[in-house]
């Protein structure tokens, strides 16, 4: 029972993260229609931000959660998260204005070939060593290692632990509470509106006076600070960080990209949903089956809905008028 519970507690707060970045290749996605491959990147951006503002930058300014004398740690935390997301936000707004809006009314293989060079030039401009470099870092602990809650199952040597962890709490409240402002400006705000009209027909939402170039310039901007916030989380929860490209951010992208199709792509709702489903799937199946194939479940799994479902649980199929 305590480990299917703590499994359950882990596939929360991983779902958490593959929803935080699924929202930002969804957005892409229903603006623009194409796939924003250097999206996974920015995430990888947000860990090693965080990294060097946490380890380099606010220790000299006094901001040390280890010291007595300091700020609390929570709130250390919460100026590295915002930092981070504010500078993934400049970052990714200035891919869009210098990378993408040029290539507006290209045909959509140049757009992805120009994403792919995105992608691959923060990759090596990344490990450059007077940027982050390519040696393996930790990221230094923000917050402090409490239990939050604690229950024992069992008597002697067959007694298991559930552990449930400020970090994991943190995890699951952040992603939660930048979710549900997500939600309420897509479906409650004009800027939402605006976002909706420009998704569904651009050239309409020209007319109707809708700036559309500043709609897919905030979108972009929107996607990025989310996926900093997601980087940020992963490196409190993993604090080891590699950054050659073959490591698991690869795989953390794929997966929350996955996760966006499952759901279906273009869908708010459907991303977060996504994100939800792999996890649990990840995470059970590798408790109940074999930790070696938590890779398979997922694609497995997108193969599937594929077959099923083409457009996504929650996606609209698409009529071809003729």
């Amino acid at each position: 029972m305590s480990d299917f519970a703590q499994t359950l507690i882990t596939a929360i707060a991983i779902g958490s993260l593959y929803a935080l970045i699924a929202l930002g290749y969804t957005m892409v996605y229903g603006i623009l229609k194409f796939i924003n491959f250097a999206h996974s990147d920015i995430v990888v951006l947000g860990a090693w931000s965080s990294y060097t503002l946490a380890s380099r930058i606010l220790p000299k300014l006094g901001l040390n959660p280890h010291n007595p004398e300091s700020v609390p740690p929570i709130w250390v935390a919460a100026v590295v998260l915002l930092a981070a997301m504010v500078f993934c936000g400049a970052v990714g707004f200035t891919i869009e204005r210098l990378a993408y809006r040029p290539l507006r009314r290209a045909p959509r293989l140049n757009v992805l070939i120009t994403a792919i060079g995105v992608s691959l030039l923060l990759q090596n401009v990344g490990q450059l060593d007077y940027v982050f470099g390519a040696s393996p870092q930790k990221m230094p602990p923000l917050l402090p290692s409490w239990e939050l809650a604690s229950f024992t199952f069992g008597e002697g040597e067959t007694a298991r632990r559930l552990v449930i962890g400020l970090v994991d709490v943190v995890i699951f409240a952040t992603a939660t509470s930048l979710m549900l402002m997500m939600q309420y400006l897509v479906f409650h705000t004009k800027l939402g509106v605006a976002m909706r009209a420009v998704s569904f027909n651009t050239d309409t939402a020209a007319l109707m006076g809708i700036p559309v170039d500043r709609v897919v310039s905030f979108t972009f901007v929107l996607g990025s600070t989310l996926a900093a916030a997601a980087g940020f989380l992963y490196v409190m929860k993993y604090p080891g960080m590699n950054q050659p490209a073959h490591t698991i951010w690869v795989l953390l992208g794929l997966k929350a990209f996955v996760a966006a199709v499952i759901g279906g792509i273009g869908n708010v709702r459907g991303a977060v949903l996504g994100g939800f489903v792999i996890a649990f799937v990840e995470q059970f199946g590798a408790f109940y089956i074999s930790t070696n194939y938590r890779d398979v479940y997922v694609f497995t799994l997108l193969i599937v809905i594929l077959l099923v479902k083409p457009s996504g649980l929650l996606g609209s199929p698409l009529r071809e008028k003729v």
